[in-house]
């Protein structure tokens, strides 16, 4: 017998809000740090957006928000990664995760390939219109759709994974 699969928005009231984005930040510090063993590991992968996204779609924007904001900031305050000047454009990324993928399990309600994959096509489009204008730099700004593919393939398909067969209930 198949379970359903159960996406849900946590209230701000609610403790397990703060518990499961406590875990999805400390997820978003320990990734890159495993990632940045790899030369440009980190811009290859993009392992600061993974558990946003998860966090995001499976407990709601208010526990993505969270992770999308202090996991940018722990990391850069710990390890100097991502770099200061680089920050405002990842929080803004993260936030646009963050809302996108939880409004797209509110209103859709089931988490497909075909669905994760356009709310990591949609944060990383705004997100290269947003550090372009930020930056002047059109390479710059597409700089995720030129190295950064693997990252939004391990977004799509282990945020796939990870939401539909680990933390399905």
């Amino acid at each position: 017998m198949q379970s359903t699969l159960r996406l849900q928005t946590l209230p701000f009231s609610s403790a397990r809000t703060y518990m499961m984005a406590a875990l999805f930040i400390v997820g978003n510090v320990v990734l890159p740090q495993l990632f940045h063993f790899v030369p440009q590991g980190g811009i290859t992968w993009l392992p600061i957006y993974f558990f946003t996204l998860i966090g995001a779609y499976k407990y709601g924007w208010k526990a993505g928000v969270m992770t999308a904001i202090a996991s940018p900031l722990v990391n850069s305050w710990l390890f100097g990664m991502p770099a200061v000047a680089i920050l405002p454009v990842i929080l803004m990324k993260s936030l646009l995760l963050a809302a996108i993928a939880g409004y797209a399990a509110a209103y859709f309600r089931k988490a497909s390939l075909w669905m994760l994959m356009a709310v990591v096509l949609g944060y990383q489009l705004l997100g290269t219109l947003g550090e372009w204008a930020l930056s002047g730099n059109l390479m710059l700004a597409c700089q995720d759709f030129r190295i950064g593919i693997p990252g939004m393939l391990l977004q799509i398909v282990g945020g796939w994974l990870i939401i539909n067969f680990i933390i399905r209930k």
